[in-house]
C-alpha cells in the first residue's frame, strides 16, 4: 500500500478540498447499482463528505461508464485531493444498463489519481481476475492508499475530520446514515441517466441472522434495521432532486423490517410503505427486491399480511426474489441453507395469492376486503398489466455437497412449481462466487469448475423447459407495458426495459430513437425477454413488420390491411380470427387505455405506473 503522505499535497481545510467519487457499479446478495440502479454507496459517501465540510459543489460524480467513454472526465480524477472508488461484486450477473468495472480498470483509476486515494465498497470482500461465476477472489488493495475495511462513508467522512492522514475503520451509526442519505441525494442530478432512467436503492436494513456457507451478507453483522422515518426522509430528499423510481432493494428480508430480525411487523411495513407513497405521490416505480422465504413458512399469517401491505403500495411487476438457493437436502444440510423445496414452495404459494393480482382484476378492483381478488392471476379474464407482487427463485451451484442429482432435484422443483399453475417472475440460475470470511472460501471454485459442462446444459434446459412457459403465463399476449425505456438497437429491433426489479427485456421491431420511452403490447416470448409493438399500434401507419408480429397476422393479412387504407375503424381491418383491440386503434376513432391504471381502492390510482 502507498504511503498516503507521498501523496497529494493539496489542502486539508474540508472547505477548500476537491473530491472526485467514481462508481464501478455493485451487486451484492442484498444490494444492486448497476444503470438504470444506483446504489446507496456514492451517494452516502458524498452526505458523509458534506457533512464533514466539503461542499457540494466540489464533489463531482461519474460512472466507470462516463470515464470509458469520455478520457478527459479523468482529469477530474488525476485533480482530485482526495479520489474515493466504491464498488464490487459479489454475486456475479449480465448486465444491460452497465459494465461494472473490472478489477484492472479500478487499479488504473488509483494510478491516475495524483491526491489521496480510498477504495470501498464490497471490493473490500476481494476480487478476481473478472466479474464473473465459478472465481475464486482474495482481497487486494489495487494499489490505492486507503481501504475501507468497514463502511466507506464512515471512512470518507473520518478521513475528511482527519486531515486525509488516515481513519478507524468502523461502520456508521444509523443516525448518521440518515443523515448522509438525505445530504448526499444531490448526487444523482451529476449520473448521466438523471432524471429519467434512474432507480435509486433504498436501504432498510443491513446484516443477516443467517449464515448461508457462500453469502457476503452476513459479513454486515446481525441485522441493523432502520426506522421508516429515516427511509421516508431519504426519499423526500431524492424526489426533491427528480428521483421517481425506488427500489427497497438494500435488505436481506424486507418482511424483518421494524421487526426483531425476523417475525414481521405488518405496521411497521404500513408505516414504511405508506409514508414513501407520501412523500413522494409522483412515484413511478416502488419496487422491492429480497423476502426470505422461512420468514413465511414460520409466521404464515403475519407475513400474509404484510404481503397484502406491500402489493397494496407498489407498483406492478414486483419481484421478491427468494433465496432456495439448492433444492437438494444434502446441499441444503452442508451449507445452512433456510427452507426446503416444499417449504420454499409454500412461500410460492403464499405470495402468489397475496400478491399475484393484477390492477383492473375483479371485483371492484382489489386490494382491500373480504372480497378481494387473490392471486395467481392467469387465464383469459385477467387483466392485462403485470401482477403487483410475484416471487422470483434464486438457486446457486457449485456449493458443498453439489451431486449430480442436484441438478434434478432442482429441476424437480421448478417443475412443480409451475404445474401448480403458480407464477415465478424470475428464476436466477448462477455459479458460486468465494469470498474470504465466508464458509465457502475452503471450497473455493473447485465444484463449479467440475461441474461447468453439466451446469451449462442444465441451465439451458430450464430456459427452454419452464422459463419460457413461464414467461407466457406471466406474460401473457397483449399485456400492456406502460413506459419501456429503449436502449439499443439489435438486428433491426429496438431492445428497452421498464424501470423495475428484474425488469423484462423487450424487443420491438424496427429501430426506434432511443432514450425514449412507449407504452408497448406483448406478442411474442422468449427464454427471458418478450416482443412487443407499440401501444395502441395505429394500423393505419404500422410497418409491416409490426403487423406480422401481431399473432394470427401472416404476410399476406398485412399486406391488404396495407392496401386497404385507411380504415376508419377496426371492423373494418380484414381479420377474423384475432382480437385486433388488444393491440391496435385506427387512427383516433377507437380508443385506447392502459388495462387497470386507475383503479378505485388501488393506491396507485390516477398514476400512470
Amino acid at each position: 500500500m502507498t504511503d498516503p503522505s507521498t501523496r497529494g499535497g493539496g489542502p486539508a481545510d474540508p472547505a477548500d478540498l476537491a473530491v472526485t467519487i467514481v462508481d464501478g457499479y455493485v451487486d451484492e446478495p442484498a444490494h444492486f447499482g448497476v444503470p438504470p440502479y444506483l446504489s446507496t454507496y456514492p451517494r452516502y459517501t458524498a452526505g458523509a463528505l458534506v457533512d464533514a465540510g466539503v461542499p457540494e459543489s466540489s464533489i463531482a460524480y461519474h460512472t466507470i461508464d462516463e470515464l470509458r467513454e469520455d478520457r478527459h472526465k479523468r482529469a477530474d480524477v488525476a485533480n482530485a485531493d482526495l479520489f474515493v472508488y466504491v464498488g464490487g461484486m459479489t454475486v456475479p450477473g449480465k448486465y444491460v444498463g452497465g459494465t461494472p468495472a473490472e478489477p484492472d480498470e479500478v487499479r488504473e483509476l488509483g494510478w491516475t489519481a495524483d491526491g489521496v486515494t480510498l477504495l470501498g465498497g464490497p471490493v473490500r470482500f476481494g476480487v478476481g481476475e473478472e466479474n464473473a461465476g465459478a472465481q475464486e477472489t482474495e482481497r487486494d488493495d489495487l494499489d490505492y492508499d486507503f481501504v475501507a475495511k468497514g463502511d466507506v462513508e464512515a471512512a470518507a467522512y473520518d478521513l475528511v475530520t482527519n486531515g486525509l492522514e488516515g481513519f478507524g475503520n468502523r461502520m456508521r451509526e444509523t443516525q448518521e446514515g440518515d443523515r448522509w442519505a438525505r445530504r448526499g441525494a444531490f448526487v444523482v442530478e451529476q449520473h448521466p441517466n438523471h432524471p429519467d432512467y434512474l432507480i435509486c436503492e433504498l436501504e432498510t436494513s443491513r446484516g443477516c441472522a443467517y449464515r448461508c456457507s457462500f453469502c457476503t451478507e452476513p459479513l454486515y453483522g446481525n441485522p441493523s434495521f432502520r426506522e421508516a422515518d429515516g427511509v421516508v426522509s431519504e426519499v423526500d430528499a431524492l424526489s426533491d432532486r427528480g428521483v421517481d423510481h425506488f427500489r427497497l432493494g438494500r435488505q436481506a428480508d424486507i418482511l424483518a423490517f421494524g421487526g426483531d430480525g425476523e417475525a414481521p411487523n405488518p405496521d411497521a411495513l404500513r408505516r414504511l410503505y405508506g409514508g414513501i407513497r407520501e412523500a413522494a405521490p409522483g412515484l413511478e416505480t416502488l419496487h422491492l427486491d429480497n423476502m426470505n422465504p422461512v420468514t413465511i413458512v414460520d409466521y404464515p399469517e403475519r407475513s400474509r399480511e404484510a404481503i397484502r401491505i406491500i402489493a397494496e403500495h407498489n407498483t406492478p411487476g414486483d419481484t421478491a426474489a427468494f433465496g432456495l438457493e439448492s433444492a437438494d437436502p444434502v446441499v441444503r444440510e452442508e451449507n445452512d441453507l433456510l427452507v426446503s423445496a416444499e417449504e420454499c414452495l409454500e412461500a410460492v404459494r403464499v405470495v402468489n395469492e397475496e400478491g399475484g393480482w393484477r390492477p383492473g382484476d375483479e371485483p371492484g378492483t382489489t386490494p382491500g376486503g373480504d372480497d378481494r381478488v387473490r392471486g395467481p392471476s392467469t387465464g383469459p379474464n385477467a387483466s392485462r398489466r403485470l401482477p403487483k407482487l410475484l416471487p422470483g427463485i434464486n438457486l446457486v451451484h457449485g456449493l458443498q455437497g453439489e451431486r449430480e442429482e442436484t441438478f434434478e432435484h432442482n429441476r424437480r422443483f421448478l417443475q412443480r412449481v409451475y404445474d401448480e399453475g403458480l407464477l415465478l417472475r424470475r428464476i436466477n440460475i448462477r455459479q458460486v462466487m468465494a469470498f474470504a470470511g465466508t464458509e465457502m472460501s475452503e471450497t473455493g471454485a473447485e465444484i463449479a469448475e467440475d461441474h461447468k459442462r453439466q451446469f451449462k446444459q442444465y441451465k439451458q434446459e430450464v430456459r427452454e423447459t419452464i422459463d419460457n412457459p413461464m414467461l407466457e403465463r406471466v406474460v401473457p399476449r397483449g399485456t400492456v407495458l406502460p413506459d419501456v425505456h429503449l436502449e439499443y438497437h439489435q438486428d433491426g429491433m429496438t431492445f428497452g426495459r421498464q424501470i423495475g426489479t428484474y425488469a423484462l427485456l423487450v424487443g420491438i421491431p424496427g429501430e426506434r430513437e432511443l432514450g425514449r420511452t412507449m407504452d408497448v403490447a406483448i406478442v411474442d416470448h422468449g427464454y427471458r425477454s418478450v416482443t412487443g409493438v407499440p401501444y395502441p399500434l395505429d394500423v393505419n401507419a404500422a410497418s409491416m413488420d409490426e403487423l406480422t408480429t401481431i399473432p394470427g397476422i401472416a404476410r399476406s393479412t398485412a399486406g391488404d390491411i396495407v392496401v386497404g387504407r385507411p380504415h376508419a375503424s377496426l371492423e373494418e381491418v380484414p381479420v377474423e380470427t384475432i382480437d385486433l383491440s388488444a393491440y391496435c386503434v385506427a387512427t383516433d376513432s377507437d380508443p385506447a387505455t392502459i388495462p387497470g391504471l386507475e383503479e378505485p381502492g388501488n393506491p396507485a390510482a390516477g398514476r400512470s405506473d
